[in-house]
């Protein structure tokens, strides 16, 4: 098993990398007071999964001072019992914080009637002093956007439950509508269509039949060939701005012919190319075998 916990100062990011652990596949938890985290751990340790590998903790200051003051015990009887853990601590300049509340308006968790703002993030530092001293990488996050945080959260994962894109490759007939939630629509209506042959009208373009009749058609080859470089060329670029996921979609006609053996053909293709990938036909009734 190998366990985070994050932790740092409100405002700092804390939300947006447990969102980048989760979206790599770890198990994640938000605001966790430190006392579970032996019972958690215990039922994770007591009922082995593949869900439990790798799980992300978010620890803060909304756990009361003590439960903080005893987060080192903590940490040392988890490694006792043998969890690799590791201890991710994010924090940013004072008026970087103010500026990020004033541009959200949200409450931080110590402001009180009597308390403020920059009072709280004060009393946050001292708070979380212990987490903090404990911490194997300390991230400022002062000067960094959104995607250079993601970034640089995910350049700290070293093991995920899933690395890399997910991509699915998705069939589909313009006649039955264009899909929804799709990233790219690609149009194979202009390739011939073995829909007026009579021998392959029943078959699919899963058939070596229809897809020899297509590779014998340049322009078909050139098409396909055309699409696996684009991804080729793109498909990294997509990581490598967090994205976890890509929906390319491909029409024809009916869906049955001419998208589906783009379709099968690119899944060849770029199979070792993503983290995963899923090959589906809308209008065949799903996903290739």
């Amino acid at each position: 098993m190998q366990l985070t916990i994050v932790s740092g100062l409100s405002g700092a990011g804390k939300t947006v990398a447990l969102r980048q652990f989760e979206d790599l596949g770890w198990f994640c938890i938000d605001n966790l007071l430190p006392d579970l985290l032996q019972p958690l751990i215990g039922h994770a340790l007591a009922h082995p999964s593949p869900r439990f590998a790798c799980i992300a903790l978010g620890v803060d200051a909304r756990a009361n001072a003590r439960e903080i003051e005893d987060f080192p015990l903590f940490v040392d009887a988890l490694k006792n019992r043998g969890v690799e853990v590791r201890v991710l601590f994010l924090t940013a300049e004072n008026d970087v914080i103010l500026r990020r509340y004033a541009e959200t308006r949200r409450r931080h968790p110590l402001v009180g009637p009597e308390v403020t703002l920059a009072e709280a993030i004060g009393q946050e530092r001292r708070l979380l002093k212990p987490i903090a001293d404990l911490a194997d990488d300390v991230l400022d996050t002062s000067h960094t956007n959104l995607h250079q945080l993601r970034e640089a959260i995910q350049a700290r994962i070293e093991t995920s439950p899933q690395r890399g894109l997910a991509l699915t490759l998705l069939s589909f007939g313009f006649k039955n509508g264009v899909p929804e939630g799709v990233d790219f629509v690609f149009d194979a209506r202009c390739l011939p269509n073995p829909h007026w042959e009579p021998a392959l009208r029943a078959l699919s373009g899963r058939d070596a039949a229809v897809a020899a009749y297509l590779d014998a058609y340049p322009e078909a080859r050139d098409y396909a060939a055309d699409l696996e470089q684009l991804l080729r060329r793109w498909l990294p670029v997509f990581a490598n701005r967090d994205r976890t996921w890509l929906t390319v979609a491909i029409g024809c006609t009916g869906g049955r012919h001419r998208s589906v053996y783009l379709v099968e053909r690119l899944g060849v293709a770029l199979r070792d190319e993503v983290g995963s990938l899923s090959v589906k036909h809308r209008d065949l009734g799903g996903a290739a075998p």
